[in-house]
């Protein structure tokens, strides 16, 4: 219903809504993997900062600044799963399988990364996962920092 509305298609928002409202099927979730970008808040899409507003859940890396995490919905649950040189709080396979158990359970997740998510990210490995498992997604990039 919301992207039908910020389309500006009323009646398919209206149906939308609905249709929601009078099915008894569970939630479907859906990952977002968005890149931060080289770590200025103000250098965030608007595409990133509405999935933000939007999240259940942020799953964000050790190098996203906390301004940039701080920007989600204020209730939104946050956890961290950064790596650092000799330091994995999770592993990849850990990390696959939160965002498949997240997304089974109906949450809107954005799996923010550090710069742009198919950069560096292992987002090909999270994207393939996802898939896997039958579960939404899609890819937000990051300002990258060439054009910062």
């Amino acid at each position: 219903p919301a992207r039908a509305m910020e389309a500006g298609q009323l009646s398919q928002a209206h149906d939308a809504a609905v249709d929601l409202l009078l099915s008894n099927a569970p939630a479907s979730g859906h990952v977002a993997l968005v890149g931060a970008g080289p770590g200025a808040e103000d250098l965030l899409t608007l595409r990133a900062h509405r999935l933000l507003m939007e999240a259940d859940v942020i799953v964000h890396d050790a190098l996203v600044p906390e301004a940039i995490v701080a920007m989600g919905r204020r209730d939104a649950e946050r956890l961290p799963v950064g790596k650092r040189k000799g330091c994995h709080t999770k592993s990849q396979a850990e990390i696959n399988a939160l965002l498949i158990e997240l997304g089974r359970d109906g949450k809107r997740v954005v799996r923010l990364k550090s710069g742009d998510p198919l950069v560096f990210g292992r987002a090909g490995e999270e994207m393939a996962a996802l898939r896997d498992a039958g579960i939404a997604y899609e890819v937000v990039p990051g300002v990258t920092a060439a054009f910062a």
